[in-house]
């Protein structure tokens, strides 16, 4: 065997993600005639696009690779590499995937999936507001300037770390080469404080500079039309060049300084119960001859004579159509009141000026009329005091954290439970009844919930990942797309200290859990099992040992050998994808699961390169959590012979690095009709103590 792994390294070649792949001749294959690629941009790794038309030759746009701009490590920890075409507008003409370590779309769903994910963006604009649907929420849609494209189930992490990719690599290009100066990242947006609430009467909020305030004349509008063709067709302003145009007053009422103190009470309420979170409302207050809501004005819908925007890309504002009333003392006696909500996807930044602009046209001509267009701009600051924000660099993960908040809820009550049964363990395993109903019940949560449901299976990936990742030097920020692995990640790893690898094996794997109660069920229908002979069974036990060894020398040296090593691991198979898969997986990880009935758990035991892992890891345990007496293997045998994972040595040690804490022997312990010491001395009419639990490692290091 170590032959063989030393061979296969010495065969390996080093294959990482290299910046700058494409090279000018294989972009003009992807961009044939009539388009033309130019040359490589000097400053930024961009190529233009152009096409010849006739004797001039046109911009059609920008090509570049998203790995020269952001190297976003994918759920590997090698980073995706997209191919992304941009027009001069910030539109997408093409999205292609250039190369990937995804382990779902290698031999998961294959590759597929994943091109028809990325060739959604084709037509799509960066000034739009795009986001990822998963889940429940699964349905592509566009709502105005907020689009929603469909994900791929069970590859959530992945898909949005590559849209996280294209939009943050595009933005940077954006910026250099189409102009684009405000777009940012809308996890990395200012919010509102929670909580906060200043007692302010209406008047005060004026002189707080807390209402934005606008007021035109008919003279200030035709100034904006000076020069065009539009100059002059103002007869009613031209009569009365001194006349009220508009005066209109605008406010971030989703504030609680200010719309608690600007509406009346039952006013408040019902902006508020109209609110998701993160939303933001905009109160919009005018008079004068020109409305914001024309009579052809739609309710519901976005106002088409007042935009906001931000760092020059819009930002979609949609009438709520409530009536609000003000509260009394305000200064204000408005002719029109309109309240419109911006939703929490849109990524309204409160840090920023909120620029709003007025838009006023003017038509020439009766037929086909010519239509004259000028913008009247004003802004809103929101006071610092208001909001927070967040510190860090471009992360986008907050809103997964957010969309999965019940199931890590959930997780977090489950592992809580655990502890409190684990340090319980007197009372867990007083009853044996009691005991078995408590283990299954845990066992189908952890298959049911944290492995087909919440994703939640760790995996050999997380560590070849996080070598990838260190080795070249890149930021372990993508894990944080997998809120339930980090969560239990972070379980594990307390419980290291603790009880060592037993804790995640035993009772949070959900593959190990579909094992055991494979072989429960097994037992029930009284399938023989076969038990290996214990010579047979600690040589078998170093191999998983050797195939963790080759996985981690792998991915620091021949990541794509590693993807395909990794297959020794049923988990994808038989968790992430519900066994629908090619006939050689499902066939491979079912098998594991029905001889599990046969030999018990023989893929834990042997074969599991994670479990090798842990199990290294484990050694940090500071605590020897099982009870011994010292009749234990000196004579009594009863442990060794019913232990199924074979953990237990003939001198009675238990050997923790094999121990998956299923307890059947803590059970044992405390019978008084199957520990065979505590028949004996019954039959003597001698009590025996009961030994506190843990003892400390220092202080009983036998078999450890």
């Amino acid at each position: 065997m170590r032959r063989l792994i030393a061979s296969l390294l010495l065969l390996c070649v080093c294959v990482t993600a290299h910046a700058g792949v494409m090279t000018r001749a294989q972009l003009a294959q992807s961009f044939p005639s009539p388009l033309i690629i130019g040359d490589k941009d000097p400053e930024l790794p961009v190529w233009p696009v152009l096409k010849q038309e006739m004797t001039s030759t046109e911009l059609v746009g920008y090509v570049f690779e998203s790995i020269d701009f952001v190297q976003l490590p994918g759920f590997s920890g090698v980073p995706i590499n997209l191919l992304v075409a941009l027009d001069p507008k910030g539109g997408f003409l093409d999205v292609r995937v250039l190369s990937h370590h995804e382990p779902v779309f290698l031999e998961g769903y294959g590759p597929q999936p994943l091109f028809n994910f990325v060739s959604q963006y084709k037509g799509l604009s960066l000034t739009q507001n795009i986001g990822v649907a998963t889940g429940a929420r699964k349905r592509s849609k566009m709502d105005g300037n907020n689009v929603r494209i469909d994900g791929v189930s069970k590859a959530t992490a992945s898909v949005r770390i590559i849209n996280q990719t294209l939009l943050a690599s595009s933005l940077a290009v954006a910026r250099k080469k189409l102009g684009f100066a405000g777009a940012h990242d809308p996890d990395q947006i200012a919010r509102l404080k929670p909580g906060l609430f200043e007692r302010y009467s209406p008047t005060q909020l004026f002189g707080k500079d807390m209402v934005a305030h606008l007021t035109l004349t008919n003279r200030d509008v035709e100034k904006t039309f000076k020069g065009t063709n539009g100059e002059g067709l103002d007869t009613e302003g031209s009569a009365d060049p001194d006349g009220q145009f508009l005066d209109i007053y605008t406010t971030l009422v989703s504030v609680p300084s200010i719309g608690r103190n600007l509406l009346d009470g039952p006013s408040w309420d019902k902006l508020a119960g109209r609110l998701d979170k993160g939303d933001h409302a905009l109160l919009v207050m005018w008079g004068g001859r020109f409305s914001i809501t024309p009579e052809e004005f739609v309710s519901g819908t976005a106002p088409e004579r007042l935009t906001l925007q931000q760092g020059g890309l819009p930002i979609e504002m949609r009438d709520l159509d409530l009536e609000l009333h003000l509260a009394d003392g305000s200064p204000l006696f408005p002719q029109n009141i309109k309240v419109f909500r911006v939703i929490a996807q849109s990524g309204l930044d409160l840090s920023k000026p909120l620029e709003f602009l007025v838009n006023v046209k003017r038509e020439k001509g009766m037929v086909y009329p010519e239509i004259i267009r000028a913008t009247l701009p004003y802004k809103l600051v929101v006071p610092e005091r208001f909001y927070d924000v967040p510190a860090g660099d471009d992360k986008s993960y907050a809103s997964i954290w957010r969309e999965r908040l019940p199931e890590l809820i959930a997780l977090g009550v489950a592992l809580l439970v655990l502890t409190l049964l684990l340090v319980r363990q007197r009372w867990l395993t007083a009853s044996a009844r009691r005991f078995t109903l408590i283990r299954i019940a845990f066992l189908s949560f952890t298959l049911g919930f944290i492995g087909w449901y919440a994703q939640g299976q760790l995996s050999i990936v997380n560590l070849t990942g996080l070598l990838q990742a260190l080795k070249e030097g890149r930021s372990l920020g993508f894990f944080l797309y997998d809120p339930m692995t980090v969560s239990l990640w972070a379980f594990v790893v307390l419980t290291f200290f603790v009880w060592g690898r037993a804790t995640f094996c035993g009772w949070l794997c959900p593959f190990g859990a579909l094992q055991e109660l494979v072989a429960r069920i097994a037992r029930l229908l009284r399938v023989p099992r076969l038990r290996l002979r214990t010579a047979t069974d600690r040589r078998l036990k170093r191999l998983k040992y050797l195939l963790l060894f080759a996985l981690l020398a792998s991915a620091l040296f021949a990541p794509q050998l590693a993807d395909r090593l990794a297959e020794i691991e049923p988990f994808k198979t038989a968790i992430t994808l519900y066994f629908v898969r090619s006939w050689p997986f499902v066939l491979y990880a079912a098998g594991l699961v029905l001889g599990s009935a046969f030999v018990y758990k023989f893929f834990c035991r042997y074969l599991c390169p994670f479990g090798a892992g842990l199990a290294l890891l484990g050694k940090l345990r500071l605590l020897k959590w099982l009870p011994r007496r010292d009749e234990c293997g000196q004579p009594c045998q009863s442990c060794r012979h019913r232990c199924d994972y074979q953990a237990i040595r003939a001198d009675g040690a238990i050997v923790y690095d094999e121990c998956f804490q299923c307890m059947d022997c803590v059970v044992i312990y405390h019978s008084d009709s199957q520990c065979a010491p505590r028949i004996l001395q019954a039959k003597r009419g001698v009590t025996i103590p009961i030994r506190a639990v843990p003892v400390k490692e220092s202080t009983a290091r036998r078999g450890a």
